[in-house]
């Protein structure tokens, strides 16, 4: 026969440990080598050995005698007083294991996402769509009984009616008893034999519902929107879940966002970009006039003030940049090359060198981020 096992060793705790650090030790073990909990051939040694430990170091006269003499000096068997109660037992090992019908009450239905797909105009402005949804709801024809119309659900003749089962269980520290939800009727108290024709017993069936959505202007891409009482519908008796339409922006053909603002890169000559004009470029209310002062450079960013997009929380527009790329000409007629051979003599050659600015930072400082 092997040797006995240091208690202490057992409920990996120091002797010098306190009895609420050899209890909470001990529950700990409990609960992990538990017979119903661990399938180990070894777990039911374990879990004895564990108990055997704790009976006799819970007990401050025991536990002295203990540290004493060891296993050889005299200790109480397992029905003797001390911190070790059916207290103890029955909140270690069945704490929460209570699942009948107290527990099946009212619960919320379950959310449903839906995903949008909308235009980059649609976004900026807001819209209204509809959209098909497919969700369960509550059977017409036997209104959620599940039964045939003209029928009744019965009592569950294995729990009669009570939604929970009672299973007696014997161990070397007594007799307990394990309440969880009935197999049978899943909780539910009764069961149908006559299953309703149309929901198949189900409850519920599936419908495509037409649901209106309203766009607020200013949305982005993976802005969602709640539609309260629109998921599925509750069990027992409680609340429907929710919709969440979950947006997708399609990309703009020019325009790109940041955040409340539009960005726009707008392509220049050489002429106009020393000369200066006077341009037409698109914004998402329409085409705009914008004046480009002579000598104007790569990078140089003008504000468009109020053409961006509508903040969603209050009534104002961000703004729309234009961005200037001032386009090197790559096929030049004779004559044009004539024309800038003249002008390259009269410009000279001497090269400055600028730390070049970032799109970033060529947009920060249009908005005054400098």
């Amino acid at each position: 026969m092997s040797a006995k096992r240091d208690y202490y060793e057992v409920l990996s705790v120091n002797r010098g440990s306190s009895q609420d650090e050899i209890k909470r030790a001990y529950r700990r073990l409990a609960r992990q080598y538990h017979p119903d909990v661990n399938k180990n051939s070894d777990a039911e040694a374990r879990f004895k050995e564990i108990n055997e430990a704790y009976e006799v170091l819970s007990d401050a006269e025991r536990r002295a005698n203990y540290d004493a003499y060891g296993h050889a000096g005299p200790r109480a068997g397992f029905g003797g007083a001390g911190g070790f109660g059916f207290e103890d037992i029955f909140e270690t090992f069945f704490g929460g294991m209570r699942s009948g019908a107290a527990r099946r009450g009212p619960a919320r239905g379950a959310d449903l996402r839906y995903d949008l797909t909308i235009e980059f105009e649609e976004a900026v402005f807001g819209c209204d769509r509809e959209i098909v949804v497919a969700r369960h709801e509550t059977c017409p024809q036997c209104q959620g009984s599940g039964a045939e119309p003209g029928t009744q659900p019965i009592r569950c003749p294995q729990c009669n009616g009570t939604g929970e089962v009672r299973r007696q269980q014997q161990t070397f520290l007594g007799s307990f008893v394990q309440v969880t939800t009935c197999p049978r009727c899943e909780g539910e108290r009764e069961i149908v034999t006559t299953p309703c024709t149309e929901c198949r017993g189900r409850k519920v069936i599936q419908v495509e519902r037409t649901i209106s959505v309203k766009i607020p202007a200013g949305v982005d891409d993976g802005t969602r929107i709640r539609l309260a009482g629109e998921g599925e519908p509750g069990v027992r008796g409680g609340p429907p879940g929710n919709l969440y339409v979950v947006l997708r922006v399609k990309p703009h053909s020019h325009f790109r966002r940041r955040d409340t603002d539009i960005l726009l890169q707008l392509d220049i000559n050489v002429a106009q970009a020393a000369l200066g004009d006077l341009l037409t470029v698109p914004t998402l209310d329409g085409d705009e006039e914008l004046a480009i002062p002579a000598g104007t450079q790569t990078g140089k960013v003008f504000k468009l003030r109020g053409k961006g997009v509508p903040h969603l929380r209050r009534n104002s527009r961000g703004d729309q940049l234009v961005m200037v790329h001032v386009l090197t000409p790559t096929r030049l007629s004779d004559y044009q090359k004539d024309l800038l051979t003249e002008l390259s003599k009269t410009l000279g050659k001497e090269v400055v060198h600028q730390p070049e600015k970032g799109l970033l930072d060529r947009v920060k400082e249009a908005i005054g981020l400098d």
